[in-house]
């Protein structure tokens, strides 16, 4: 579906082609320099060439979505209920491939048309009754997600407070201990102690114990959030039930007809195609068939002899779950690791199936970490020999929305270059990469973990993954389409259909 609105953007699944060598390194002809805010040496990285204009390229592909019109007063922000949407191209029926062109038009809490765009608008086609998103009698939706003056507050915070999610670790060293604040980036001049990883660079600070060595450090949890953030006005463009994920309504119909369409009539190549539609609540992907695994058997039988890796956040400990819940062959060993922070292990010595799973190294916004158990993927990823029977599965995104999109583009340079190495040396081993997904919003949640921040860093995922030679599990879409709320942690039914999808890269059906 197609969706205009004066300057606005709507969410869409964004996959960039690009070039990658045996290094994992990104080539590209030019770029335009941008100009941002020096964030704790980023700017000082010792970048090649091809990564810097990557990066530049990047970060201008996300730049001047929102134009500066300076201060406005809440009364001239987009108001959802008194704005709506018209569908333009109607016909008597669509078929599944077809476009739908919608058109937006905005207006602020004085019933004004607005004169700039910005607004992050998200939009999907379903039918309740078929529980499907494009066939039948499908109604259009629109929401507004956040207002433009809303998203421009977003930009100052992750450009301004970065640290606006703080991190803590204990140390200790006999009946002394202390627990001082760790992050990315720390301010002031205070000592430090510096675990910067040895092997990626990705930095990492604590403040220095007043009294113990940093080689005491003992683990790693979330400190909280910052409080206060915002002035009275600006907190006005994050109000529930106001300007916050809320229906756009249309001004005529807001449903059309759509009839499948045969597989060799599936249009081919368009960027703003969406990667799939769900019919009688499974997923159907738009460009390969795949397969939907019921049974537990089936699921034995497609891991069998095979070693899972599954690193990253909660969204991929939730396919752990799954997994071990519904095998029952796959038992959990007991490893006294801390409950929903891993590792985890489990084994079906029958059919000889290892599954793992290993959270991302910081930030993570975990309880609590032992200190020996922060591991960067990248690192994991060059222990592992890979070959057909080893499977790697990677989530990587929540945990990087309150930071300068630097510091994720940095996470993800490492992981691919640890990846495009793994091919390499076993080119039968399948990557997988689970993209982020949207969730529920509220005023405080927006300004730490909102879908904008999160389509920033899925759109940097999706270009620097494209190429690479791994499969991508469009978790974005697959949650944006359903009919469910938006959640951070999806319901089961959308967790069984990102395994299906991943379990179908796995053990493709035979053609």
């Amino acid at each position: 579906m197609r969706c205009r609105e004066s300057n606005s953007y709507l969410d869409h699944e964004t996959v960039s082609a690009t070039f990658i060598d045996s290094s994992g390194q990104f080539i590209l002809s030019q770029a335009t320099g941008i100009s941002r805010n020096p964030y704790c040496g980023y700017e000082h990285q010792t970048l090649s060439r091809q990564e810097r204009l990557e990066e530049d390229s990047l970060l201008a592909a996300l730049q001047g979505q929102v134009p500066d019109v300076g201060l406005v007063p809440f009364v001239k922000s987009t108001d959802p209920s008194s704005s709506y949407f018209v569908i333009l191209n109607s016909a008597a029926f669509f078929r599944v491939g077809s476009q739908l062109e919608v058109l937006v038009h905005v207006q602020d809490f004085q019933r004004t048309p607005k004169k700039y765009g910005g607004d992050y608008l998200q939009a999907k086609i379903h039918s309740p009754n078929l529980q499907a998103g494009a066939v039948g009698k499908v109604k259009v939706s629109i929401s507004l997600v956040h207002p433009s003056e809303g998203i421009r507050v977003l930009q100052h915070l992750q450009e301004e407070k970065p640290d606006r999610v703080y991190f803590k670790s204990l140390f200790r060293s006999g009946r002394i201990s202390e627990t001082t604040e760790c992050n990315v980036c720390l301010p002031g001049s205070l000592p430090l102690c510096n675990f910067t990883d040895l092997y990626t660079g990705e930095p990492w600070f604590c403040f220095k114990p007043k009294k113990l060595p940093c080689s005491s450090r003992i683990n790693h949890f979330k400190g909280g959030y910052l409080k206060g953030l915002l002035t009275p006005t600006e907190s006005a463009f994050f109000q529930s039930g106001v300007n916050i994920k809320m229906p756009i309504n249309s001004s005529g119909p807001d449903w059309v007809t759509v009839v499948p369409r045969r597989i060799k009539e599936v249009p081919e190549g368009s960027e703003t195609f969406p990667s799939g539609y769900y019919y009688k609540d499974q997923w159907k992907p738009r460009r390969f068939k795949m397969r939907h695994f019921n049974d537990p058997d089936n699921i034995t039988e497609c891991l069998q002899r095979k070693m899972v890796y599954l690193f990253g956040d909660s969204t991929i400990r939730q396919w752990f779950d799954y997994l071990t819940t519904f095998v029952p062959d796959l038992v959990e060993f007991q490893m006294g690791s801390p409950k929903n922070v891993g590792p985890f292990l489990a084994v079906d010595q029958k059919h000889n199936i290892l599954l793992k799973y290993r959270c991302h190294g910081p930030p993570i916004r975990f309880t609590t970490v032992f200190s020996n158990e922060l591991h960067y993927v990248a690192n994991e990823l060059n222990g592992i020999v890979g070959g057909r029977n080893t499977v790697i599965a990677i989530s990587l995104w929540s945990h990087f929305s309150t930071y300068p999109l630097e510091v994720y583009i940095r996470r993800l340079r490492n992981i691919r270059r640890s990846v495009v190495q793994l091919l390499d040396r076993s080119p039968r081993t399948v990557v997988v990469i689970r993209t982020a997904n949207v969730q529920e919003l509220g005023p405080e949640v927006s300004l730490f973990n909102s879908d904008w921040y999160n389509f920033q860093l899925d759109t940097i995922l999706r270009r620097m993954f494209s190429g690479v030679g791994v499969y991508l599990v469009d978790a974005w879409e697959m949650t944006l389409a359903h009919y469910l709320p938006h959640k951070l942690h999806p319901d089961e039914v959308i967790v069984k259909n990102q395994l299906d999808m991943f379990l179908s890269f796995v053990c493709p059906l035979e053609t």
